[in-house]
């Protein structure tokens, strides 16, 4: 019916097609103000608000702003999370990137070995957790169990505030296949010519990586650098099913924190002050990052 409007009016090619445009775009513009824009301006306002979800929001300015820099919590689940960033982050790029590379082979039965190592990343975050509580059980658990095996004593890994984040790291690791898939995509972007060339020119496998692959794949490094730095501070998962916070809040994660401020103690307006604190924090890493990608990720048909 709009398409035949259209046609009827005295509008031209450009003009019709313009409308036709706008028209196809409409649904997910609409999504995006109602979904994402709509919530977010609303929950700036919230910020600033004392609100439990029962009584009528109360505006309070930047109360809950200055209520967080005599926040304890805040400090100690920002250091909580930034530890756990610090890790997280580069063990998953490295042992990604190396699985992808070991993976980028021409060999029989390898598209089985990429959805073995892709498959934890499916798995629902339920059973994951009721995996890696097993194999962390102090008493029964698997690490244990070979640790025993060695003649080595048993470690508490989740009741340990020493050993706690050092497990959820280990178990973020098992997960790793999403970024191996995209570093796996990237090394088959590479050309074959390329090797063929260094390798005639006398360059040797060492030589063809840093020279040819490391440079090749500094795009596929930046965008997985940025997935991982924005994931990492939202990670929620691990420490609410698995140690809730604990033990002495030792993986109690900033996202954790800011859930139990907005539905464990029903402090909304200090909730969404948090979330936007966690906004600017990740907005100025991905700044920083975007900043100095010019000095280090190379494209082929740029500088």
């Amino acid at each position: 019916m709009i398409t035949s409007l259209i046609r009827n009016r005295q509008l031209t090619l450009a003009q019709r097609e313009e409308i036709a445009g706008w028209l196809f775009i409409l649904p997910a513009v609409l999504g995006v103000i109602i979904w994402l824009a709509g919530p977010m301006i609303y929950s700036v306002w919230l910020s600033m608000t004392d609100w439990d979800l029962i009584r009528p929001a109360r505006f309070v300015g930047g109360q809950n702003f200055v209520r967080m820099v005599n926040d304890p919590l805040f400090y100690k689940s920002l250091v909580v999370t930034v530890y756990y960033t610090a890790f997280h982050v580069p063990l998953t790029l490295i042992l990604a990137f190396a699985v992808a590379l070991l993976l980028n082979t021409k060999t029989r039965g390898i598209a089985l070995f990429r959805t073995l190592y892709y498959l934890p990343t499916i798995v629902p975050a339920v059973a994951n957790a009721v995996l890696w509580v097993w194999i962390f059980n102090s008493e029964f658990g698997l690490l244990n169990l070979l640790l025993r095996a060695m003649g080595l004593p048993k470690i508490l890994w989740l009741q340990d505030p020493q050993t706690a984040m050092p497990a959820l790291i280990i178990m973020s690791l098992w997960t790793l296949g999403g970024t191996m898939i995209i570093f796996l995509a990237g090394l088959n972007g590479i050309s074959e010519q390329l090797y063929e060339a260094a390798e005639i020119d006398g360059a040797g496998s060492w030589a063809r990586f840093w020279r040819i692959t490391i440079p090749l794949m500094t795009p596929v490094i930046f965008f997985n650098l940025i997935l991982q730095i924005i994931g990492s501070f939202q990670v929620f998962t691990a420490g609410y099913l698995i140690t809730r916070g604990g033990p002495n809040y030792a993986t109690n994660f900033y996202v954790l924190y800011l859930f139990d401020n907005a539905f464990s103690w029903f402090n909304m307006g200090y909730a969404a002050a948090l979330a936007w604190v966690l906004f600017v924090i990740v907005l100025v890493l991905s700044l920083i990052v975007f900043r100095s990608g010019s000095q280090w990720v190379y494209y082929e048909e740029g500088n």
